[in-house]
């Protein structure tokens, strides 16, 4: 269904790219965050394959490959929606929380919360079944983790 729906949006004789599981959804999603902006930052993209990496216990490579691909699958993908929902029929609670609070981390890489940024993080928020509290708790989350590695950096 998804290949049918990303081929209608392709242009004839595109590289074929892989149906997206719930791994690669996150990636389009986090990409889609990155360059709502319209500036894709080369520090946006080492912290979306660091998350990659994290997440996916990817080595470097393996991660920018698979960003690589997200990049591409944004492209394709009509909407925040199908990642979204990609991402709450095949995976649970825990990682659907992760998702969200890795979306956050990349609006938030450049201590300023862009609103087109904001809107895909609440438009996948919605589509994986998640609550506005949850929202709020992983953006919280994020704020406390950047804080403290300023704390450490001054240290």
């Amino acid at each position: 269904m998804l290949r049918k729906l990303f081929q209608t949006f392709r242009p004839q004789d595109p590289p074929q790219l892989p149906d997206p599981d719930a791994e690669l959804a996150l990636g389009a999603l986090l990409v889609r965050v990155a360059k709502s902006d319209r500036d894709y930052k080369l520090e946006e993209i080492s912290l979306i394959d660091r998350i990659l990496a994290r997440l996916y216990q990817h080595n470097a490579i393996e991660a920018a490959k698979v960003r690589a691909t997200c990049e591409k699958l944004h492209a394709a993908a009509p909407d925040t929606d199908t990642f979204g929902k990609l991402i709450r029929e095949t995976t649970g609670l825990e990682e659907r929380l992760n998702a969200l609070e890795a979306l956050w981390e990349v609006v938030l890489a450049d201590q300023d919360e862009d609103a087109g940024e904001a809107r895909i993080v609440e438009d996948a928020r919605k589509a994986m079944g998640l609550s506005y509290a949850d929202s709020q708790t992983a953006r919280a989350k994020v704020i406390e983790k950047n804080a403290q590695a300023a704390n450490n950096l001054s240290s």
